[in-house]
């Protein structure tokens, strides 16, 4: 996972382009957090070896919107909600989609995203989509919540997606705890971080830099893995290899 944020100069185009080739030195799968791109741009670093996109609408409130991104690319409310489409054109293997649940109405905004999601599927059908469910959680500064969701009501939303499409990959990040999640698998989660760090050049040394969120299940990657097998479950890292034939 390659994530940056929204700084032409330092993370650019071309310092993505790079670190996609460095990356596929190294990894099975490279995917993307970052700034949306033109639909030539993501047709570039897909045949560059890029698999998946997360691009998060983080809420479909045109109005509200504005109040969270006053300012720069980002506060282009419509550009941001035709990335997965660009992205589709350029033929990505996967897109990830969600909203930072917490700023509107979940409700609401759980509907529209499933609206958006059934629209992309049809049109794209050759990609596949994932939903993640990121809660706010505690982070520095004074902003909270318009609209908290309690872990009864994030299983709800959960289920309901799960009931919704038999088929779409539901992602829970290591932002829930580790007995939340736990539970939540056997409800339809099929896609689970784990040994996450989020600051800026956390995996490669100690740092000083804001983390994006804060870390509930600090569990390892080997840890998750016993207690996905443990419950009955298949632990999967990658599933394509058998299909074609490779390591």
């Amino acid at each position: 996972m390659i994530v940056a944020g929204e700084h032409q100069k330092k993370a650019g185009f071309e310092y993505i382009k790079n670190a996609i080739k460095l990356a596929r030195q190294y990894f099975s799968l490279v995917s993307l957090e970052i700034q949306p791109l033109e639909e030539d741009e993501y047709l570039e670093l897909t045949q560059l070896g890029l698999n998946t996109v997360y691009i998060y609408q983080e809420t479909y409130h045109e109005k509200n919107y504005q109040e969270y991104h006053p300012t720069g690319k980002k506060s282009n409310f419509q550009y941001r909600l035709e990335t997965p489409d660009r992205l589709g054109k350029a033929g990505i293997h996967k897109i990830g989609l969600g909203t930072l649940i917490g700023l509107e109405d979940w409700r609401t905004e759980a509907f529209v995203l499933a609206t958006h999601l059934q629209y992309l599927e049809k049109k794209y059908w050759k990609t596949k989509f994932s939903i993640s469910f990121p809660r706010l959680r505690p982070h520095q500064g004074n902003f909270t919540p318009n609209y908290p969701i309690s872990e009864a009501e994030l299983v709800q939303l959960i289920t309901a997606y799960r009931l919704f499409d038999e088929n779409v990959e539901l992602s829970l990040s290591t932002r829930e705890s580790a007995n939340f999640r736990n539970h939540a698998m056997k409800l339809g989660i099929t896609s689970m971080s784990a040994g996450s760090k989020t600051e800026p050049g956390g995996y490669a040394k100690s740092t000083k830099e804001l983390e994006q969120f804060n870390v509930n299940d600090d569990r390892s990657p080997i840890e998750i893995c016993k207690m996905i097998q443990k419950n009955g479950y298949e632990a999967v890292w990658k599933d394509w290899s058998d299909y074609f034939q490779i390591n």
